[in-house]
């Protein structure tokens, strides 16, 4: 059996190379024009999950203040490079915190909460789930607004057996060197809605020998959001948003 790692851990390739293979994913669709498009103008923004910072930069570029959280250390070290290379009155609306979605309380209520790119989905349904939602509701202000990126099911199990020998990625990541990916397991436990694959980062030199590898398991958890949002005092806000055919942002209203 092939030796894995957690998605994201420490010396992980998909930390390390995040930015490349969400700059090449056409899925995320127009992510941060939307997010963007459901908070006043000026307004502060709490992002669960702020990975890279990719959307925090590019919220605070907008004009928004934005609060920036992630578990992973490592993912939050590259974000402060990006923020570091900001224009300094960008930077000045950015503030980055080391937390867990599922208990972080900030003391501050804000205009929206994000929660992008499946964040959510990493973690099992359940108790997980359930105190996301306090968290999102316990920061937001009186009729603000919680948006959640979600694996749509029916795309998800839907997925075909995967060829380990076909990259789904591969990019050039400069000095003759290239990413490339491939799926080497897949599975669908309908039970539990959990999807479980086992991907490998490949980075090659010029001539095609392999310089780094690293197989990693992602797991994603889908079950209908709704009760867990409506325990937590938030209500359905308008239709999904859809975001490239294999997901959704959920909108919910704190009244």
């Amino acid at each position: 059996m092939i030796k894995t790692r957690r998605y994201y851990a420490s010396g992980a390739l998909s930390a390390a190379f995040y930015d490349v293979v969400t700059e090449a994913d056409p899925r995320l669709g127009d992510d941060l024009e939307v997010y963007a498009s459901l908070a006043l103008s000026g307004g502060s923004i709490l992002e669960l999950g702020a990975g890279t910072g990719r959307l925090t930069a590019g919220l605070a570029e907008r004009g928004f203040v934005v609060a920036g959280v992630d578990l992973a250390a490592n993912m939050l070290a590259r974000a402060g490079t990006r923020v570091a290379a900001l224009p300094t009155e960008v930077a000045a609306r950015i503030e980055l915190r080391q937390g867990d979605m599922t208990s972080l309380d900030l003391g501050q209520a804000f205009d929206l909460v994000v929660c992008p790119y499946f964040t959510l989905a990493h973690v099992p349904t359940g108790s997980a789930w359930r105190n996301t939602f306090g968290v999102a509701a316990r920061h937001l202000k009186p009729g603000g607004l919680a948006a959640f990126h979600l694996p749509r099911l029916a795309a998800m199990r839907s997925l075909t057996k995967p060829d380990p020998t076909q990259a789904v990625l591969d990019q050039p990541i400069g000095e003759g060197r290239r990413l490339r990916l491939y799926v080497l397991e897949r599975s669908f436990r309908e039970a539990v809605g959990r999807l479980d694959q086992v991907l490998d980062y490949v980075v090659t030199d010029a001539a095609g020998r392999t310089l780094q590898r690293s197989a990693e398991r992602l797991t994603y958890y889908m079950a209908d959001p709704g009760p867990w949002a409506s325990e937590a005092g938030l209500t359905l806000d308008r239709p999904l948003v859809e975001l490239g055919g294999i997901g959704d942002v959920w909108v919910f209203r704190r009244g």
